[in-house]
This record gives structure tokens, C-alpha cells and sequence, in this order.
């Protein structure tokens, strides 16, 4: 490990042999004219390598080369190599060096020759922010920085795409229009140019439709944060730029108002609560009765002498005006997206709710998947989905789907949009946890899948213990016989109270030891083996004493066909084991004996597979592994001590399965904090924070963290 890290770093330097260059000129050049620790607009050498209107009309063409590699004063460099090694660089990650070079240096001639011809045509008017920058000369390869950044910026994924043009575009929008420094001006010139240019080559364009519900929300907390950015601006920082001078002469305690009101609604916008839109248009219609009424008295107060200049109310005052205008309109048009009911309680989704009886019967019609059956467990809420339906629950503001929707064959495409409508229109964020590769492969557009568990499948037609690999198998069944402990199937719920007593003896033992409550959402209990539609495996000695308990739920196929006028027949085609619990102290390879017995139980009833079920956080050997691949391997390391998912995974291998891989879905990893939360909640609903840290601490210190 020690040896690769050294090699990772420098393949990705290999990758970037233009931005290092670049760099590495920029600082020999620094280190060559002083620049590093003086000022390079003091050297008397600056006028003819920095670029603007003075040197071009004088003739210095040059200059628009040479200027990118010169700073004006040390303290920029530190701001300003994040941005070109991070603006370059992924650039030229992403399209190789010579389209990096080209990109680079097509940004910054637009941005330099662009800016000086605005400059030209609007100077002439005698405006005096143009005027002053029509004398300005600039040095910098921010331009060129801007356009890689941007056309890097257009090739993520949504919603990442819209979120980082949204973040850059404020930031240079803003820096224009209220800083107003020659830079400025050309790093607006060349964002826009790169933007027009990004959405217009085929190779960046991507197919534009109506806004989603989230991009409306998205974009009215950027105005909001644009809003109070600038007003926070008026308050502090003196500028000249295109709105006028200003020194900071606003209202302290309105801007206090202003910012405080944003920060308390700015997550309700996010999320689309109604009551957060009210509040945002409120108090939009209130900045912009005030900003009315300071232009209606602004003649009489020029008059009284109250105001030294009229710009400078102008400049106060129209800019988070027009804001907040353009804000309340957009707030107006895009009213469907914040509709979401402060109580949670009114949260639900707008979906028919299905009772389990209902979810049953739509189950046996449609068939479903290994896990499905969960879907009748409680606290899942269940919900309509065309002629299916589907099972959620919520916690942490995340509406978590459990397993594949209940749908027919072809139909898990259109589930998906439906629920993840519903799940937005609710204030919720939207996922699915363990899904199969069906529901995977038609995950709604844009969203993201990892793996986080490996379901293994015991095929039965033919199924017999013999060779090499069943050796360990048919060890456990061999010995059982000698020991005499035998196999029964059964329904629980109608076995005698003392053969219960002794099921809920075992379960309890097995969860005290864990110092965690029992977990839940995939893994059942006692209380969902007593289900009269599920098989309980038990291993019993000469003496009546309860060895194991192994449960299995009904596995579903589609209801095969019926003549005319009859009704289709359930088809049960496998069964997924559940629980799994054995006594301390009593026969050894219990589990063993329990999963093999069952499965030959089944097999000769004619099923078609038993699932042994997936282990949580356990992925195939073989697969890439991603930043968030990674982190749940983490989280699973962690969890090892308490609960053995990875040793329960290597413990079914004995069986050899065939494994399918199960899938979260999710929109993107912004998303994943609280969805990670909510599966905590999913998994542990009755653990406190302090069973969660005292184990976590307890973990770690067996682990040697």
C-alpha cells in the first residue's frame, strides 16, 4: 500500500503535463522578475506585458500572451493557483493537454479582447465606471482558468452540472456587478462565452426539458444566498463598479433582518415547505415596498442635503431590488415545487395507501423479488404503483423504498418515477434500498447505484450433497444424526407454547449479546416468523431442547395462468432465509444442519431456489470500488464486530450459492449524508445515541482504532 500511493500520484501527474507546465512557468517567471514578494503593477516593465485597452491601443499586441503569466501582486497567487490548478487541471483530466491548451487560450483572448471592446462602446457614453477601465490594464490567467473550469463544470453528471454553473455564475455575477474591477469584467466575458459555447457544442449539450421540482428549489436557494450575499456587501465593503460608488452606508439592522430571515428559510426553501415560499415572498415584497419608497423620496432628500449623492442610493438600493423582483417571480412561476406541509404528520406521500392484505394479493398477482415479502412487515408504509405497489419507509426527511417495487414485469421504470415524484412532492429525498438489477437498470434518469449487499441463491432441482464442496455440509448433517437432532418444518404460530418459549429464549440470548437492539427494515424477528405464511426450520434433540431456528419467507412468480373466467393461482417459486438464531452452549453446526435440511425440504416440494438472503455493506470481490464503494466498506468494518456481516457472507458460501448483487438507488451523493442517517434509523429504530456511541467506541477499540 505504502508503494502505490507514490505511483497513484504520479500516474495523475502524468495526466496533467500542461497545467504543471503552466504552473511551473508562472512561478519561474515570478521567482525571475521579483514578482514573488513585490508587486508586479509597481515595476516600471508592467505596461508592457499587462493587456488592456492602453497597451492594445499603443500597439503592445503581445501583451495579450504574456499577461497570463504575471500576477500584479504576491498575495493573488495564493487565491489564484487553487483556481488555475484546479480549473487546468481537471480540464485536462478530463480532454487531454492539447484541447486543455486550446480552451485556455481561447478564454482568455475572449475574455481580454472581449472586455476591451465592451469597454470601448460603453466608455463612450462618459460613463464613470467604463471610463475608469477603459484606463486599467490587467495581468492573470484567470480567463483561462474560467473557460477550462466551465467546460470541465458541463461535463458532470446533473445534478452537479447545474449546481456548480449555478455556484460560478453567482460568484463571477456578483464580483461584476459590485466589485467591477477590469478582471471582473473579463472573467464574465469569458464564463459566459464558455457557457454559450458548452451548451452549443454537441459534445457537451445535453438535452434541456422542464425543470424538476428539486432544480426549482435549487435555484431559488442560490437567488436567496445571492440576496444576502450582496446585501452583506452593501454593508461592508465599498466598491465602484457598474451600479455606482458606494461606501458601506446601509442599514445595519436591515441587513441583519434580511439575512436572518434567509438563513432560517433557505433550508425550508430547500425542501420545498410551503410556509418557507411565503415567508421568501413576504419578505421580498417588503425590500421591495422599502427600495419604492427610497427612490419616490429621493428628490426630497437630495434637496434637504440628506444625501450627498444620488448614485450611491442607487447603487444601495437596485440591485437586491431587481433580486428580489426576479426572486418573487421565479418563486411565482415555479409555486408547484413548494408545496411541501410543515407538520410532518401531513408529509405522506400522494399515493393511494394499500392495507398488507391488499399488498398480499397484488404480490401474488405480479410475483416480486427475494426480498419482497419484507413489504408486509411493519412500520413499512405501503402505497399504490399502477396495478402494484410499493413499500417505504421514512425517517430523517429520506423516504427509503425497501426492495424492488411490486410490479409486473417491464413496469419498475415507471414505479420508480412514480415514487420518486411522490417522494419530492412530499419534502422527501427519494431512494431504494437493495434492489435488484432490474430495478437498477431502470432507475430513473440521472440517478446514481452502488451495491450494498450480496443476496446468495441455493438453486434446488437436483439438488444433492455430494464432491468435495459439500464436504463441510454434509459433516453437519452426518454428526446431527449421531447426536440425535433432528429437523422439523413448521408454522410457528402453530407450534405449543413451549416450543414459542423456547424460539423467544434463543432470540432474546442472541440480542443481549450484541448490545444493540435487535436490527431491523431487512432483517426480521420472532414476531414476523410467527407470520402464518412463512416456514420455520427447528432443530430438536431426543429431549425436546431447541437447538436453531431458521426462518423462510415465500418468494412469488407471477401468477400463472387460468382459464377463462378463472382466477390466476399464486405461484410460491422459492424461499428467502430470515431468521437465523441458535442456542448457546448446544449442537455446533447447527446453522449448517438447519439451512441444509431446509433446503432439501424445499427441493423435493418442487420450489425452484432458496435465497439465503444478502449480508448488508458486503460487495462482490471483483467490483470496482468508487469514493462511495469505500466508505461503506468503512461503515461495514465497523459494524463487523457487532453484527458479522462479512463472516455470516463467507459462512454461506458453504452452500455454494450463485450471488445477485442488491443496489441503493439514489439521485446523487449529495443525498447520501442523511440517507445514511435514515438507514441507521431503518436498521435500529429502538437504539439511543448512546447505544450507537458506546458501541461504535466499543468497536473501535477491539478493532485497535
Amino acid at each position: 500500500m505504502r508503494a502505490s500511493r507514490p505511483l497513484r500520484a504520479l500516474r495523475v501527474l502524468r495526466r496533467v503535463p500542461f497545467t504543471l507546465t503552466f504552473v511551473g512557468a508562472m512561478l519561474a517567471v515570478g521567482v525571475a522578475t521579483g514578482t514573488l514578494w513585490r508587486p508586479a503593477s509597481e515595476q516600471s516593465w508592467y505596461p508592457q506585458v499587462a493587456t488592456g485597452i492602453p497597451s492594445l491601443a499603443e500597439g503592445r499586441w503581445w501583451t495579450v500572451l504574456t499577461s497570463p503569466f504575471f500576477v500584479d501582486h504576491p498575495a493573488v497567487l495564493i487565491t489564484l493557483l487553487p483556481l488555475v490548478i484546479g480549473g487546468l487541471g481537471w480540464a485536462e483530466w478530463r480532454f487531454g493537454s492539447l484541447r486543455t491548451l486550446a480552451l485556455a487560450l481561447g478564454g482568455h483572448i475572449v475574455g481580454v479582447l472581449g472586455a476591451a471592446g465592451i469597454l470601448l462602446l460603453v466608455s463612450q457614453t462618459g460613463w464613470h465606471w467604463a471610463v475608469r477601465l477603459a484606463g486599467t490594464l490587467d495581468v492573470g490567467p484567470s480567463c483561462a482558468a474560467f473557460t477550462a473550469l466551465v467546460f470541465a463544470i458541463a461535463a458532470l453528471p446533473a445534478p452537479w452540472r447545474l449546481r456548480a454553473r449555478i455556484a460560478i455564475g453567482l460568484w463571477v455575477g456578483i464580483s461584476v456587478l459590485y466589485l467591477g474591477e477590469l478582471y471582473d469584467l473579463e472573467h464574465a466575458v469569458a464564463m459566459t462565452a464558455a457557457l454559450i459555447a458548452s451548451g452549443w457544442l454537441p459534445a457537451f449539450r445535453h438535452p434541456a426539458g422542464r425543470p424538476t421540482q428539486r432544480e426549482w428549489r435549487l435555484i431559488a436557494l442560490a437567488g436567496l444566498i445571492a440576496v444576502g450575499v450582496i446585501q452583506l456587501l452593501d454593508l461592508v465593503v465599498p466598491f465602484d463598479g457598474p451600479l455606482g460608488q458606494n461606501h458601506p452606508t446601509a442599514s445595519l439592522v436591515d441587513v441583519a433582518v434580511d439575512v436572518v430571515v434567509i438563513a432560517l428559510i433557505a433550508n425550508g426553501i430547500r425542501s420545498g415547505y410551503r410556509v418557507a415560499w411565503i415567508a421568501a415572498l413576504g419578505v421580498g415584497a417588503f425590500n421591495l415596498a422599502t427600495a419604492a419608497l427610497g427612490f419616490a423620496l429621493l428628490p426630497a432628500l437630495v434637496d434637504a442635503g440628506a444625501v450627498a449623492s444620488p448614485r450611491q442610493v442607487f447603487a444601495l438600493l437596485l440591485p437586491p431590488a431587481v433580486l428580489w423582483a426576479a426572486l418573487i417571480a421565479f418563486l411565482v412561476v415555479g409555486r408547484g415545487a413548494f408545496r411541501v406541509r410543515l407538520r410532518r404528520s401531513r408529509r405522506a406521500l400522494a399515493a393511494e395507501p394499500v392495507t398488507r392484505d391488499e399488498l398480499v394479493q397484488r404480490l401474488e398477482r405480479s410475483g416480486g423479488g427475494t426480498l419482497s415479502w419484507m413489504a408486509t412487515w411493519e412500520p413499512n408504509q405501503r402505497i399504490a404503483s399502477g396495478s402494484g405497489a410499493v413499500a417505504y419507509q421514512a425517517h430523517a426527511g429520506v423516504a427509503v423504498m425497501l426492495s424492488d417495487p411490486i410490479v409486473p414485469e417491464g413496469e419498475q421504470g415507471a414505479a420508480l418515477d412514480r415514487f420518486a415524484d411522490a417522494a419530492q412532492q412530499a419534502g422527501l429525498i427519494p431512494c431504494v434500498f437493495s434492489a435488484s438489477e432490474a430495478s437498477a437498470a431502470a432507475r430513473p434518469d440521472g440517478w446514481r447505484s452502488v451495491i450494498v449487499a450480496e443476496d446468495t441463491i441455493v438453486d434446488l432441482p437436483g439438488l444433492a450433497f455430494t464432491g468435495k464442496a459439500w464436504g463441510p455440509v454434509r459433516t453437519a448433517i452426518n454428526r446431527a444424526g449421531r447426536e440425535g437432532i433432528s429437523f422439523r418444518m413448521v408454522r410457528l404460530a402453530e407450534e405449543p407454547w413451549n416450543v414459542l418459549a423456547q424460539v423467544r429464549a434463543i432470540s432474546e440470548q442472541w440480542a443481549g449479546d450484541k448490545g444493540l437492539p435487535e436490527m431491523r427494515f431487512t432483517l426480521g424477528t420472532v414476531e414476523e416468523a410467527l407470520d402464518p405464511e412463512v416456514y420455520v426450520g427447528l432443530a430438536v434433540d431426543g429431549g425436546g431442547n431447541l437447538h436453531g431456528v431458521t426462518s423462510w419467507l415465500p418468494v412469488y412468480g407471477p401468477a400463472a395462468p387460468a382459464g377463462d373466467g378463472d382466477r390466476a393461482e399464486p405461484r410460491i417459486v422459492g424461499w428467502t432465509l430470515d431468521l437465523m438464531r441458535r442456542r448457546d452452549g448446544g449442537f455446533g453446526p447447527v446453522m449448517e444442519f438447519l439451512i441444509a435440511s431446509s433446503a432439501l425440504h424445499f427441493s423435493q416440494a418442487g420450489y425452484a431456489f432458496v435465497s439465503l438472503s444478502g449480508a448488508p455493506l458486503v460487495r462482490p470481490d471483483g467490483a470496482d470500488a468508487g469514493p462511495v464503494d469505500q466508505v461503506l466498506a468503512r461503515l461495514g468494518a465497523l459494524l463487523e464486530p457487532l453484527y458479522g456481516f462479512s463472516s455470516l457472507h463467507r459462512f454461506k458460501q458453504k452452500f455454494n450459492p450463485r450471488s445477485a448483487s442488491l443496489y441503493l438507488l439514489y439521485r446523487d451523493e449529495g443525498d447520501l449524508p442523511r440517507i445514511g442517517i435514515a438507514l441507521t434509523r431503518a436498521y435500529l429504530p429502538d437504539a439511543s445515541m448512546r447505544d450507537l456511541v458506546t458501541s461504535a467506541a466499543g468497536t473501535a477499540k477491539r478493532s485497535g482504532h
